[in-house]
């Protein structure tokens, strides 16, 4: 069954193929986030033998987590080919030519059914890549068991304040979803629980871009892939009466000379073990950027 939310995973696929070589120009968020996450696991001391790096898009937490993982084989999945063949040009030429060096691997494939052994991964890495999935407790259930015992699942997604802003003036437009559905962190944290994970930690903040209007709002989101992909989208084009509808609207949304973007992020970690608690005891903290 579907709702107007179900994404259409063709459309995601050929959205982020066509933004791949876009993607790098304005993903300054995506890479800030996944920096925070390296800073995260400065607390844990293992070394995974095998790492997959799930929505691994251009490569930018790969390239990370082999330099920090030297002795670990860094495998990408990517839902799109595009975002796999620009990871692939910033691999040095000499590492595809000399052949003692080991070979990057990349897997073009659905999180939502991952195409790996049980029990073959030390750890999952995903920044921001859970927010494409239309079933989020059977993607942490794959994720489980492709997991070795004692194996850890580390991700960032979006939360329900995500975009409020252009939600809020869509919705004044039509009945249409024009903005994904973004899960609260409390509901992803019983996901994992459900999904047998054990204890999950899940903390979220607050972060807000600026732009100086709504159509470089609407540019970068373009250039980043992130296209409308609800089932329940529009069809057509925007008319130009409904755009300056839009921008009229969002400009009162204006602050200190410029347009606000909020993006709430939530980060989460688990391990493949017991179950520690029941649902809805996962531990959360919160805290916000401004």
């Amino acid at each position: 069954m579907t709702d107007q939310f179900t994404l259409d995973k063709r459309r995601v696929r050929h959205s982020f193929d066509r933004a791949a070589a876009t993607y790098d120009q304005v993903a300054v968020l995506q890479r800030e986030i996944c920096d925070r996450m390296f800073e995260r696991l400065e607390y844990f001391r293992f070394e995974p033998h095998i790492i997959l790096d799930a929505g691994s898009g251009t490569g930018y937490g790969s390239r990370q987590l082999r330099e920090r993982y030297a002795k670990s084989r860094v495998i990408e999945l990517d839902l799109a080919s595009g975002m796999l063949q620009a990871s692939r040009s910033h691999q040095p030429a000499w590492k595809r030519l000399l052949p003692f060096v080991a070979v990057e691997e990349r897997v073009c494939a659905d999180i939502e059914s991952l195409p790996l052994r049980a029990g073959s991964v030390g750890m999952i890495w995903s920044n921001l890549a859970l927010q494409w999935c239309n079933d989020l407790e059977a993607t942490f259930a794959g994720m489980n068991s492709v997991l070795e015992s004692g194996g850890l699942l580390m991700f960032s997604t979006f939360g329900p304040d995500t975009l409020k802003e252009l939600r809020q003036i869509f919705g004044t437009l039509d009945g249409y979803a024009h903005v994904n559905r973004f899960l609260d962190m409390h509901d992803i944290g019983d996901a994992l629980m459900r999904a047998g994970f054990a204890a999950p930690v899940m903390d979220m903040e607050t972060v807000t871009l600026t732009y100086d209007d709504l159509a470089g709002l609407m540019r970068d989101l373009k250039a980043l892939g992130a296209h409308n992909a609800n089932q329940g989208r529009g069809r057509g084009l925007l008319g130009k009466g409904a755009w300056q509808r839009l921008q009229q609207s969002y400009e009162a949304l204006r602050r200190d000379g410029k347009l606000p973007a909020t993006y709430e992020v939530v980060y989460g970690h688990a391990w493949k073990g017991e179950k520690k608690q029941p649902p809805g005891d996962s531990q959360v903290i919160r805290f916000a950027n401004k």
